[in-house]
């Protein structure tokens, strides 16, 4: 299997089985259309207006030593793998819902403006510990584990986030584990106290804000409905200041509102912030703020734009990061995890403030998907064998993607509740995804260029 295409005058075409990438010329691109089907001489029949027949032999001999060399229509070694047979994970993430309530109450809010529609509702510190216990009892001989600190909004309960933290100190030493500490929050409770904790313990920080004040504070606003773009900003830059090096990033979402995102982008770029993701909002169709399919072709121009703009300030030496551009060429140790995705409901899970284990923080509130509790362990062991078979070869719109290691099969969440089944992704989303990864290929070979 392979997929071509061409942006910015780029020809570019993508092995997808051996994940080697060519940069070609249009005469190349032009015969790969025939190359598997047609003799030599039939491609030089069809290509003869365009290109003289010496020119057309020669492409041909280049993809015949190419294909020689198995980066070209290459055989699937992964299919039928043994490691994809009686896989048996481990759990290496966790997602503490350390709050279930919130001081913000954004309008797209998956989570139903904090309290995941349940009760507004605070983890005990016990609760942490019975997770971090959970955690280490279930995750094998794996050295590194993760433990995010998720809400509604952290900081309402940061004296349990220090407690838990503590705990997980001593345990990892106890069972010589190295556990990864996370926190995401939308800043408005942030201080000097807290950032510096946040600085000194957290291995990654993850800061809520969308982008322009007018895009940020029509979404994101405080309970009374006042807007939080300019209270979060300096805290904010403060925070990334702190990290210095360390890891940290600004998220935002982009909605059929602002499908401009670029500007917002760039506007976070312009600020100072040097890591940035923006993600497209995936909520019900009714939603005056939701992407629709008749909106993909104005995307697909966003991220073109943003995809020039990010080469051209790397190469004025003002370069940031952006998230859906960092794209790993390398197909080698960790293909299974390319395979296997994000590990919901098997190596990733929720845990309520009541203790009560879910497949991945978008999955909580929904009773059909709890599959356990801290105090008694996993108890639907069903489900979650069903959210670990749900790899890329049990999905049929993956199977025949070219984009499917890259994505993984995407977000179980967003395939349930955009199509009520784990294995059917999210058909925007896909889209969506595979228009990145084209992006992101261009930049690397226009960077390679110097």
């Amino acid at each position: 299997m392979i997929h071509k295409f061409c942006q910015d005058n780029i020809y570019m075409v993508i092995d997808v089985n051996s994940g080697a990438v060519h940069v070609i010329d249009e005469l190349v691109y032009d015969v790969l259309d025939f190359y598997q089907d047609k003799e030599t001489g039939e491609i030089v029949d069809l290509l003869k207006d365009k290109y003289s027949g010496e020119e057309i032999v020669e492409a041909i001999k280049e993809l015949d030593f190419i294909k020689a060399e198995g980066l070209l229509f290459s055989d699937d070694r992964y299919f039928d793998h043994d490691v994809l047979k009686d896989r048996k994970p481990v759990v290496k993430a966790l997602c503490l819902h350390i709050a279930h309530d919130c001081n913000m109450r954004c309008k797209y809010c998956f989570a139903s403006q904090g309290d995941f529609k349940g009760v507004r509702s605070l983890m005990s510190a016990d609760v942490g510990k019975r997770s971090i216990d959970f955690l280490i009892k279930n995750s094998g001989n794996r050295h590194n584990l993760e433990v995010d600190f998720f809400g509604g909004e952290p900081l309402m309960n940061f004296e349990t986030v220090k407690e838990i933290v503590e705990y997980g100190r001593a345990q990892e030493k106890k069972y010589s584990k190295n556990i990864r500490f996370t926190i995401t929050t939308n800043g408005l409770l942030l201080d000097e106290e807290n950032m510096e904790y946040i600085n000194e313990n957290m291995y990654n920080v993850v800061l809520s804000i969308d982008g322009r004040k007018g895009v940020h504070d029509a979404m994101r606003y405080t309970v009374s409905g006042q807007g939080t773009y300019d209270i979060i900003v300096p805290k904010f830059l403060k925070m990334a200041k702190m990290r210095e090096h360390r890891d940290y990033f600004v998220r935002g979402t982009f909605t059929g509102n602002n499908l401009d995102f670029a500007k917002d982008v760039l506007h976070l770029a312009d600020l100072g912030f040097k890591s940035t993701s923006i993600e497209p909002v995936v909520t019900e169709a009714h939603h005056d703020y939701a992407i629709k399919k008749e909106d993909l072709p104005f995307i697909f121009e966003q991220y073109e734009l943003l995809a020039r703009e990010y080469v051209k300030r790397i190469r004025d030496g003002n370069g940031f990061g952006f998230f859906h551009f960092a794209i790993d060429l390398d197909q080698g140790p960790c293909v299974f995890k390319k395979i296997s995705g994000c590990g919901a409901g098997s190596e990733y899970l929720a845990i309520t403030p009541e203790g009560d284990i879910y497949p991945c923080h978008q999955f909580v509130g929904d009773e059909d998907f709890k599959i356990g509790t801290v105090a008694e362990g996993i108890t639907n062991t069903v489900l979650c064998e069903e959210f670990s078979n749900a790899h890329i070869y049990n999905k049929n719109k993956c199977k025949d993607c070219w984009a499917k290691f890259y994505c993984s099969g995407g977000c179980h969440a967003n395939a349930y509740n955009s199509n009520k089944n784990i294995y059917e992704p999210y058909d925007i989303g896909c889209e969506m995804q595979r228009k990145r990864i084209e992006c992101s290929l261009i930049i690397q070979a226009k960077l390679a260029e110097g």
